[in-house]
């Protein structure tokens, strides 16, 4: 099983968005940490201080591309944002849409399947 860790503030908010983006579920929940599955894959929300937003575009950082079909993109978009995303003011191509989660960290919705 792999897993990602992402800093953030707040670990039980991040997991929680996470798990419903992603139609994972939080496994486990520390004071510092919340550890959530989806599929053969975890997600770990790890709270830092301080806590430093990243800047999209401009950092050097490891984002996440979650793949859906062509047709899928604009409910995914919209999915997203019900569940606490924001689109980043800066889009590099119109093939995919890049978000925001709500610890800042950018990830794409993507067509194109790795």
């Amino acid at each position: 099983m792999a897993g990602v860790s992402l800093d953030c503030e707040d670990h039980r908010e991040l997991a929680a968005f996470y798990a419903r983006l992603l139609d994972g579920h939080i496994d486990w929940v520390t004071e510092t940490a919340a550890g959530v599955s989806v599929a053969s894959y975890n997600l770990i929300a790890q709270r830092v201080s301080p806590y430093t937003r990243p800047v999209w575009p401009g950092m050097s950082i490891v984002h996440l591309d979650l793949t859906c079909e062509p047709a899928d993109l604009p409910a995914f978009r919209a999915h997203a944002e019900k569940c606490g995303a924001e689109l980043a003011a800066y889009q590099p191509d119109e093939r995919w849409v890049v978000m925001l989660d709500p610890a800042g960290h950018p990830f794409c919705l993507t067509p194109f399947a790795n």
